[in-house]
């Protein structure tokens, strides 16, 4: 308990983290030492060693020149009574780091924002904050950037080569331009750690090389003797693995790609095989009909030109054509066809005979050739 006597108010001077806790009161009244009021509400005090550092947030963090940019500073406690300081960073190679330059009318604002007009460059800005009286002024922030691509400032940065994403096992030269002797590179990292290029190996002039690629997304830009910042340069980086499996995605989809053509292909012709196919077959079968008809239609002509007058070889046709049996009416129509077979024979032989008996060539033979004619003609008509 803190006794302070006849007084409202109790001091602390020289505050460390001990005097950190909850705080209340309560009254006495002077003429009797037992009549006292009841305890007030509690006050939370937090002290801390260290002094407090405003965050800066800046929006937006890439811009197109000319446009306006808003920062904004939050203190890690807020409360009333704040007053607000507005710096930009500006290079300082000889110290390897930075000053800050207060901003115009950016001093003791009350306002924990503040806005820049009319932006066209690369810049990093700082804020803190102040309280009390004699005032007490925070650490400065941790320095954010506003970035631009412009690159007619008076300092710009060039990336070789120049491409969307690197690989860990590349190497990147970076070229600082402009009229100035002096140059440091300085980058930030996609996890928010700001930090000038220490493994950015110098070159000759303004030229610097990186061999050893850190994985992420990383910013880089130019700063002068001067204190002019170039153009940044956003460079993605990616692992080794990455980049084997850029060329590997491509490959297995060409690959797959490539069987499911073959595939297609290969059931086209299988289609087209079995068209020819049946094609083929129907037109063998088409030409074996054909043939077949053509032979039947051959037999016919030739059984009917057997038949035609003065043939004398009918009586085979008939003969064959009557095999069907024995002792129905077949062998009686080959019993007669033999006996017309021999008549045929022998009027042949006699009529050969008399031709040679007769040289001239009139004989009464020749009358009775009609009846031969009409006995040839009983047979043919039988065959029928």
């Amino acid at each position: 308990m803190i006794k302070a006597p006849n007084q409202n108010e109790y001091r602390i001077r020289s505050a460390s983290s001990s005097n950190s806790g909850n705080y209340r009161c309560k009254g006495r009244m002077k003429s009797s030492q037992h009549k006292t009021t009841e305890w007030s509400d509690s006050v939370t005090l937090t002290v801390s060693d260290n002094k407090p550092r405003p965050v800066l947030t800046v929006s937006p963090s890439w811009l197109s020149p000319g446009a306006s940019v808003t920062l904004n500073c939050e203190v890690e406690h807020p409360s009333a009574g704040w007053s607000f300081y507005w710096y930009k960073a500006v290079p300082d190679l000889s110290e390897k780091s930075s000053s800050y330059e207060l901003l115009p009318d950016g001093s003791g604002t009350a306002q924990d924002s503040y806005i820049i007009h009319g932006q066209t460059h690369t810049a990093g800005y700082v804020c803190r904050a102040g309280r009390g009286d004699p005032e007490y002024h925070t650490d400065h922030s941790q320095p954010k950037f506003v970035w631009s691509a412009d690159v007619h400032s008076a300092a710009s940065l060039t990336v070789s080569p120049d491409r969307v994403q690197h690989f860990t096992s590349d190497s990147v030269s970076l070229t600082c331009e402009g009229n100035f002797t002096e140059w440091r590179v300085s980058k930030f990292s996609e996890k928010g750690f700001f930090s000038h290029c220490c493994d950015c190996q110098k070159l000759s002039g303004s030229s610097y090389k990186i061999h050893s690629l850190q994985e992420g997304v990383t910013v880089y830009w130019c700063e002068s003797g001067s204190g002019e910042l170039s153009n940044a340069v956003n460079i993605t980086v990616r692992g080794f693995g990455s980049k084997i499996g850029s060329f590997i995605v491509p490959f297995i989809i060409g690959l797959v790609s490539g069987i499911i053509l073959v595939l297609l292909l290969l059931c086209c012709c299988r289609k087209i095989k079995d068209l020819c196919c049946n094609s083929l077959t129907q037109s063998q079968s088409t030409n074996q009909n054909s043939a077949a008809q053509q032979k039947a239609n051959k037999n016919e002509d030739n059984v009917y030109s057997s038949l035609l007058p003065g043939d004398f070889p009918v009586y085979e046709i008939i003969r064959s054509s009557g095999n069907t049996g024995s002792g129905g009416p077949a062998d009686k129509h080959r019993n007669v066809t033999s006996a017309l077979e021999l008549n045929v024979i022998d009027e042949k032989t006699d009529f050969r005979k008399w031709r040679n008996d007769d040289p001239d060539g009139s004989s009464d033979y020749e009358d009775d050739d009609h009846e031969t004619g009409s006995v040839s003609g009983s047979g043919r008509g039988r065959g029928h």
